[in-house]
C-alpha cells in the first residue's frame, strides 16, 4: 500500500485485529501492524467495534488523538527503520533509544518528528524535508 485511502488504511488495522482475535494467520504487513496494535491496548476496544469506529472522525483541536493516524505513523516509522530510509534514520533512532531506554517511548519521540515533517510538507505543499526530520531526531536524542 503506497498511497492507501483513509478507508483502506483503517481496514488494514481492523482486519489485522479481527484475524488476531480469531486466531487466524496473518499475511505480509499484518504481522507488523499487529505488533503496533499490541503496543496500544487503549485502541483495542475501538478496533473490536468496526461498525461503530470505522468511519469515526477525530478532532485534534478538541484534544482527540486519531488512533489510526498514530498507528499509521508507527507503521511508517518501522518501515523507515527497516530500510534506513532516509539514510541515517537508524543511527539517529538508536541514539534516541539509548537516551530514552525504552523502545516504545523512543518510537513516540521519533513519531513526533515524523508527524511534524509531514504536517510542514502538507502545509507548505512541498516535498518532505528529510534533513529537517533527521535533525529533529538528533536534537531529541541530545536532550
Amino acid at each position: 500500500m503506497f498511497d492507501p485511502s483513509r478507508d483502506q488504511a483503517r481496514a488494514l488495522f481492523f482486519e489485522t485485529w479481527r484475524k488476531y482475535r480469531a486466531g487466524l494467520p496473518l499475511a505480509g504487513i499484518e504481522s507488523l501492524v499487529l505488533d503496533i496494535v499490541l503496543l496500544h491496548p487503549e485502541y483495542h476496544a475501538l478496533l473490536a467495534d468496526r461498525d461503530k469506529s470505522f468511519g469515526k472522525d477525530f478532532f485534534p483541536e478538541a484534544g482527540e488523538t486519531n488512533p489510526f493516524l498514530h498507528m499509521s505513523l508507527h507503521l511508517a516509522l518501522e518501515e523507515q527503520l527497516s530500510i534506513d530510509q532516509p539514510p541515517g534514520i537508524v543511527q539517529r533512532f538508536n541514539a534516541l533509544l539509548a537516551r530514552s531506554g525504552e523502545r516504545h517511548a523512543a518510537l513516540h519521540e521519533a513519531i513526533e518528528c515524523l508527524a511534524g515533517m509531514v504536517w510542514r510538507s502538507q502545509r507548505d505543499r512541498a516535498p518532505p524535508d528529510a534533513a529537517a526530520y533527521l535533525a529533529c531526531l538528533e536534537k531529541r536524542a541530545q536532550r
